[in-house]
């Protein structure tokens, strides 16, 4: 299996620069590369990934997007004079040229095939390329918007071509439109093309019709060009994370990529001036978590825009820290979507429901943006600063918010455990089987286990049989609640008196907020810690308030994606338990899925107690857990309506308490 996460950065790309005074273009510049790669040298997580070299592309890539007219006018500038790179530059919208341009972007387009290279042939299991100029808005026969060469379109036409990959998903999370990448694959089924971007009613560059939600594609490619338009400024993390669990992860886990490429730009981070948005580095970590789960893990992240250097370098670092598999810190910020960010998200599964299986029983109908409309209509009638007072107030924004990364980073960053998965060294002879990564720990005496049942547990406790189990589960917890260990897995006979002493001791331990998802039969101890416990059952029989009733093979997608990681993540909770028992409705593949997906929560702590059971299913949760990829799910098959239905019933009676909820079904805000 690959592993290792690639890096790829040449210096020589920091030599395309701006020559002139341009008010439009002065934002982009080679500080935003050097930056982020020392913000990286900070963390010591240059020394952590694979050096790849960059290399030129070739003219044939660069032909396979862009036209031969379009590459002569690009060589033609190497010998130009100021006054010509200036005229030429005029000739396009928002892009300049400096006699290396055509050097650093060949540079641009070479560094994101070696990256795509290294993937592929399994040398590194993903990677990053910090990259200028960037490219999603670089069209076939024209530089826009700072892009000369789309770096990220040409990616995909190699992998199609080399690799014969037959379904690449591409996803922009850049605060502007890439509708260069739209343009040249919008009639195409093999590329799922994702975006999210500042729209407000057409009012924001690059203020076109086609950047809307309705621009679903042409012809064949129907369905397969996703635009996701924020209507106003100020979109905070759980608006995006809204969106990756109502409208992207359902569609791409259908869509099933052979392939994850990122337009990766970070100016739809806090503090930027051209996003304006509040998303803060750290929910670039989750995001990036996610789209780890496709593919078989096989994702490249291409560095776009970003112009706010303090906040491009923290998401850049937020981003690499999670390809390498660290803990993902906590996510900050109230969990609940504006009704803006809920108004986007419905209109584009509205938009979408004729082409997607999941969205088929979904209830979906479009909105009128009620909610942002009448705000522009008062940004129409109010009087625009002068340039200079404007530059002024960005000046004293940039530093306040430099200020407030500093403070936060600290706040949300934390020692990685030294020991990342951990199990007892006798669980039934199977250690040996796990992945390499698992760390063996010793069993807590049976003494021990013994005083501490009798003084606080007892009441739990019946059997002696039981009694000896918790050695194992109790061992492993107290490493996880001590920080020593990131996550564990344990054995037990009777996984609900397990689960029980666990809730139970973690609470007493000081943890405030436990999530504990049951899958399987198994009679479940009612939960006496007020508040400080969220159950969730995964089982065939309905005996339990939140319940999720037969979430088998593809309904778990629903059941997943549409109310446990909204809830879990309103929740927000220190710690995960996941208790597995018998009669399972969910595959073993599901389970490791679902371990994979809430990594998020909690500073990554997840506990799994399995009952006595296959070693198979121990070793692929041991998988996850370590952050291999997730096992292959096969042909997708929609969920049923009657699933469909009850998912919706429940989503519907708890998206009041749990408001990550509240971007499908029935609006109630």
């Amino acid at each position: 299996m690959a592993s290792g996460t690639a890096l790829i950065y040449d210096e020589e790309m920091t030599t395309h620069k701006l020559l002139w005074s341009d008010p439009v273009c002065d934002i982009e510049v080679p500080e935003r590369l050097s930056s982020s790669y020392e913000q990286l040298k900070c963390y010591h997580l240059v020394e952590r990934c694979v050096h790849v070299p960059a290399r030129e592309g070739s003219e044939e890539e660069i032909l396979l997007i862009h036209s031969p007219e379009h590459l002569e006018v690009a060589k033609s500038t190497q010998t130009m004079k100021e006054e010509e790179l200036k005229k030429v530059s005029g000739n396009y919208d928002a892009f300049f040229f400096h006699p290396n341009t055509y050097r650093c972007a060949r540079l641009a387009v070479g560094a994101t095939l070696q990256l795509v290279d290294a993937v592929m042939s399994g040398k590194v299991c993903n990677g990053m390329a910090l990259v200028r100029p960037p490219g999603h808005h670089s069209q076939r026969n024209a530089a826009n918007g700072f892009c000369l060469f789309n770096n990220v379109a040409i990616a995909a036409e190699y992998a199609k071509l080399k690799y014969g990959l037959r379904r690449i998903l591409i996803v922009d999370w850049d605060v502007h439109h890439g509708q260069g990448t739209q343009y040249l694959f919008e009639e195409d089924p093999s590329v799922l093309y994702f975006s999210w971007h500042r729209y407000e009613h057409q009012e924001f560059w690059p203020s076109l019709k086609e950047s809307d939600y309705d621009a679903v594609g042409l012809g064949k490619g129907k369905g397969f060009n996703i635009n996701l338009p924020w209507n106003k400024v100020g979109m905070e993390n759980s608006d995006y994370l809204a969106a990756f669990f109502h409208v992207l992860l359902p569609t791409a886990f259908e869509f099933d990529p052979e392939l994850v490429l990122v337009s990766s730009g970070y100016d739809s981070g806090i503090g930027d001036p051209e996003g304006q948005m509040n998303a803060t580095p750290e929910v670039f970590a989750h995001l990036t978590c996610f789209l780890m789960q496709l593919a078989n893990g096989k994702l490249c992240v291409i560095l776009e825009g970003g112009y706010h250097l303090k906040s491009l370098s923290e998401s850049v670092c937020m981003t690499v820290k999670t390809l390498l598999g660290d803990p993902v810190p906590q996510i900050t910020g109230e969990m609940a979507p504006c009704l803006s960010a809920v108004e986007s998200i419905q209109n584009v599964r509205a938009a979408h429901k004729p082409y997607w299986k999941w969205l088929t029983h979904e209830d979906t109908s479009f909105l009128q943006n009620l909610s942002t409309k009448s705000h522009l209509l008062k940004k129409a009638n109010t009087n625009p600063s002068t340039e200079q007072e404007s530059k002024m107030t960005n000046n004293d924004e940039t530093v306040k918010v430099e200020r407030f990364l500093e403070l936060h980073m600290k706040n949300i960053l934390f020692p990685v455990p030294p020991i990342k998965t951990a199990t007892t060294a006798d669980s039934k002879g199977s250690a040996h089987l796990f992945p390499v990564p698992v760390h063996l720990v010793k069993e807590m005496e049976k003494t021990e286990i013994k005083t501490l049942v009798s003084g606080f547990y007892a009441d739990l406790v019946k059997e002696d049989k039981t009694l000896l189990s918790l050695g194992s589960m109790l061992t492993i917890l107290d490493k996880i609640l001590k920080k020593e260990v990131c996550n564990g897995i344990a054995e037990s006979p009777t996984a609900a008196v397990s689960v029980a002493v666990a809730l139970r001791h973690s609470v007493r331990f000081g943890f405030q907020r436990v999530l504990c998802i049951f899958v399987g039969d198994m009679q479940i101890i009612p939960n006496t810690e007020d508040g400080k416990i969220l159950m969730i059952h995964i089982c065939e029989k309905e005996h339990f308030s939140l319940l999720l009733k037969d979430a088998e093979g593809n309904d778990f997608f629903s059941a997943v994606l549409g109310f446990i990681l909204p809830v879990a993540y309103s929740y927000q909770p220190n710690l995960t338990v996941i208790a597995v028992g018998p009669n399972r409705s969910l595959g073993m593949s599901e389970i490791s899925l679902l371990f994979a997906l809430l990594q998020g929560l909690a500073e990554s702590r997840i506990f799994a107690v399995i009952e006595d059971t296959e070693i198979n299913l121990m070793q692929s949760v041991a998988k996850a857990l370590v952050g291999a990829s997730t096992p292959h799910f096969g042909v997708y098959v929609p969920p049923t309506q009657e699933k469909v239905n009850k998912i919706k019933v429940l989503r519907d009676q708890f998206q009041q308490e749990w408001k990550m909820l509240q971007c499908s079904g029935k609006l109630s805000i």
